[in-house]
Formats: C-alpha cells, sequence, structure tokens
C-alpha cells in the first residue's frame, strides 16, 4: 500500500530514521568517552613518599650516545631488552643475562654497568654509551683499531662488552692520573680492569696486549700535551717588573 503523504502524523519510516540516528549518535558518544578514558593519564599513585608506577606501559627517556630517545615500556623492563629490541642498539649482548660475562656492558655516567642488571626506568637523566657511539668502520675508534690490530676478537660476540669496559677504564685512569709523570698501566691493571668480562674464545691475549697499547698512546700523547703548554707558558712576555717567582 502506498504511503499517503498528505496525512499527518509519525510514519514508520521516519520512526525507523530517527531510531537508527539516535543509536548512531549514542554509540558515537560511547566510543569516544571509551577513547578518552583509555588514553587519559591513571592519577599518580604514591607510598611511602615514592611515586609508583606500572605495570602498565609508561613513557620513558635518556641520553644515549649524546642524543635524546624516548620509548614506552612496562616498568620491568631492562635497560639491555630497551636498548636491543625498542632502540634498534644492538651492540651490548644477551648471553648470561644475569650481570656474569660482561658481553651487555655499557658506560653509565662513564661508569661500566651491566645493561642486562639495570631497569630502563632506573637508567633515565644519567648519560649512557654503547658501542654505536664510538667509532665508524669507516673510521674506528683508537681502542677498537688496537684491538683489531692486536688480533684481539675472534668470533665478536663479546667484543663491544670488552671495548666498553675497556673505554670505562681508560677514561677513569686519565680523569684520576692526568699528572706528569703519571705511570704506565701495568699487566695486572689489564687484567683486573677486564676481569668482569670472558670471553669463549679466549682472546685475552690479543684484547690486553691493545688496551696497553692504547693506554700508552694517550700517556704519551698527554705529556706531550703538557709539555708544549709549559713551553708556551715560559715564552709568554712577563709582565713590567714581575720577578722570575711570579
Amino acid at each position: 500500500m502506498a504511503e499517503d503523504h498528505g496525512k499527518k502524523g509519525f510514519s514508520r519510516r521516519d520512526f525507523l530514521r530517527t531510531g537508527a540516528a539516535a543509536g548512531a549518535l549514542g554509540t558515537a558518544l560511547l566510543t569516544a568517552e571509551a577513547q578518552r578514558a583509555s588514553t587519559a593519564a591513571p592519577p599518580a599513585r604514591h607510598e611511602a613518599g615514592v611515586e609508583l608506577v606500572g605495570p602498565g606501559a609508561v613513557a620513558m627517556s635518556w641520553r644515549i650516545n649524546g642524543r635524546p630517545m624516548q620509548a614506552t615500556l612496562e616498568p620491568r623492563v631492562t635497560l639491555l631488552d630497551a636498548l636491543r629490541d625498542h632502540l634498534e642498539l644492538t651492540g651490548a649482548k644477551r648471553v648470561c643475562d644475569r650481570g656474569t660475562c660482561g658481553a651487555c656492558t655499557v658506560l653509565i655516567d662513564g661508569r661500566t654497568a651491566y645493561a642486562c642488571s639495570i631497569l630502563a626506568i632506573e637508567a633515565q637523566g644519567r648519560s649512557i654509551e654503547t658501542v654505536e657511539g664510538l667509532g665508524t668502520p669507516e673510521h674506528l675508534h683508537p681502542l677498537q683499531a688496537a684491538i683489531v690490530a692486536h688480533d684481539g676478537q675472534q668470533c665478536g660476540f663479546c667484543t663491544p662488552g670488552f671495548v666498553m669496559a675497556a673505554k670505562g677504564w681508560l677514561d677513569r685512569r686519565e680523569h684520576a692520573g692526568g699528572q706528569p709523570g703519571h705511570a704506565a698501566p701495568t699487566a695486572a691493571e689489564v687484567h683486573r680492569a677486564l676481569s668482569g668480562n670472558f670471553c669463549r674464545c679466549g682472546t685475552y691475549a690479543g684484547l690486553r696486549p691493545a688496551l696497553l697499547a692504547v693506554a700508552s698512546a694517550r700517556g704519551a700523547a698527554r705529556a706531550a700535551a703538557m709539555r708544549a703548554a709549559a713551553a708556551a707558558s715560559a715564552k709568554r712576555p712577563r709582565p713590567a717588573g714581575a720577578s722570575e717567582g711570579t
């Protein structure tokens, strides 16, 4: 039967259209509310004066090799997992995963650390250095070049950890002993410096001489720079009336 368009009232077709529109509007409102609830930051939780985070993912940020980096991770994620699985920095290797072999060694605030034993969330706000921040295949860091020259790598899997452990030791030694006449490192000192890293290929016979060579070269360069500075100071003209002791 044809509809009587001249008859006033609410037709069945109008009812269906209105009901469908109301249902779509209600669905849109509920969806928008659910999205706002899911994206809204949860209220901060505190216990004993300490802010609690998790167990869900939280935003984190670091400064790695001089560059700011960010990721959203669960608080349980280790620094090693963050580096390898989320930041595409795979130089640090996972071997023992319990802080004994040293294959995941990185530098945190200039000190060696096992990335598998530190939570990524704990490393925020600190300076992190990985092997990717040293040299490139075209321009090796002097320590990397010395290891190659002394045949200090075989499979190479543990080499990044050795490189970072050695660099950390060299840097600390230089900062602690920058004065003239600082004694060259001994084989026993190098042995101790690398004692936290384990090589299954047994390349210690190449790694230790490489580290000694770099330490000696740094010492020689430092001594030459200090001699040059002293010579330049001696040639600098003294103010009129100044005595030799001033």
